[in-house]
């Protein structure tokens, strides 16, 4: 089970207490040193008033930082939080432990500036912080502890707030990929329901006018075509719940069957393809998608009186091939909307396909799949 990521609130609440932690144990013995030993009200005043500012300034910083709500003016609070932390040993006296000051600001230079400009700032802190140090009166191990903890303090500053964007940029990226997901199962869901309803109700439609021609002289076929229309609907009603499900199995067979009985009834010369039984699984649901869509052009954009179609498996691919003669009587520039849809499902497929006029007053339909399910190689 994948671990829940809490709000971006949350986790900078998170960084932001354990920060306080930080600078409590980096200035709060000092300042108890100020309060319980020394007892002198103008040097507690000045510690608890130094104290509090960096406190204040700090947290505001890095929080407004970690909400990506920066602004020019935070550098001038660094620069405030610089110049206290650094006047406090000076004026207080590094003896009590006010030497550990010095690397409070550390922490906020790779936050509060750009890359490249905290880069420098923070070659430029390791360097006088010692020196620093030593005009104080440091002893030589606090020196060399202020020395490795400002690039250290820096890097631990940036890593952290880099770290929090990560997961707030996974967080988002995440809501994304959801709505990205849903978005992907409405279009499956709409081209599905345009193939299986587009063909279903073209086909009530032909069978409708055919009894329509004969309701005057042949009441045999009348009703003939009557219960061909009442088998249509039934299989429409069943293939559309299968679409919402999701477990439509397409066999390239019966499409062919159903498409071949459609054409001829609609009067137009098809005969169903040989199709061999050893065709791969994976090739019938792209290839019957391909030929319900081809049916329906036929019947709808086309004035087609013949309809050949062709289907070839070789060792590398299975190629099927659709061609009538409505090119000519074709208007110009439809050539239906599923044709579209096939494209996108034959090439997650991993085959290709062309559709078009192929210039001697036909329209050729090419789709080829590979023989192998996409992913699988050689045995």
């Amino acid at each position: 089970m994948q671990p829940r990521i809490p709000r971006p609130t949350a986790i900078a609440a998170i960084i932001v207490g354990m920060t306080v932690l930080t600078l409590a144990g980096l200035l709060l013995p000092a300042l108890w040193y100020e309060i319980v030993n020394r007892r002198e009200t103008g040097h507690l005043l000045l510690a608890l008033t130094g104290v509090g500012t960096v406190f204040a300034l700090y947290t505001r910083l890095l929080w407004q930082n970690l909400m990506r709500r920066t602004a020019p003016v935070h550098r001038l609070g660094l620069a405030a939080i610089a110049l206290i932390c650094w006047a406090m040993p000076a004026l207080l006296g590094t003896g009590p432990g006010w030497g550990n000051a010095l690397l409070v600001p550390a922490g906020l230079i790779a936050v509060v500036l750009p890359v490249r400009q905290s880069v420098t700032v923070a070659a430029a802190a390791t360097v006088l912080t010692p020196v620093y140090g030593v005009l104080l009166g440091l002893p030589a191990l606090p020196v060399l502890y202020e020395a490795t903890g400002v690039p250290l303090g820096a890097f631990s500053g940036y890593v952290t707030v880099w770290l929090f964007h990560v997961v707030q940029e996974l967080r988002e990226a995440r809501a994304e990929l959801a709505r990205s997901a849903v978005r992907e199962e409405r279009l499956r869901f709409a081209r599905d329901l345009h193939d299986v309803l587009g063909h279903s109700l073209q086909a009530v439609a032909l069978r409708a006018e055919v009894a329509e021609r004969f309701v005057e002289r042949d009441d045999g076929r009348v009703r003939k075509e009557l219960t061909e229309i009442q088998a249509m609907a039934r299989d429409a009603v069943r293939d559309v719940r299968e679409v919402v499900r999701g477990y439509r199995a397409t066999s390239l067979r019966t499409e062919l069957d159903g498409m071949t009985a459609v054409l001829r009834a609609a009067g137009i010369r098809c005969e169903r393809p040989e199709v061999s039984p050893s065709l791969p699984a994976h090739v019938h649901e792209p290839l019957g998608w391909v030929a319900r869509e081809a049916a329906t052009n036929v019947l709808r954009h086309s004035s087609a009186t013949w309809c050949e179609i062709t289907v070839r498996a070789g060792r590398d691919r299975v190629e099927m091939e659709i061609v009538n003669d409505g090119a000519a009587r074709r208007a110009a520039g439809d050539a239906g909307s599923g044709l579209a849809g096939l494209a996108e499902r034959i090439t997650t497929a991993g085959g290709a396909f062309t559709a078009g006029p192929a210039g001697d007053g036909t329209f050729r339909v090419t789709a080829a799949v590979p023989a192998r399910p996409p992913g699988k190689g050689e045995a």
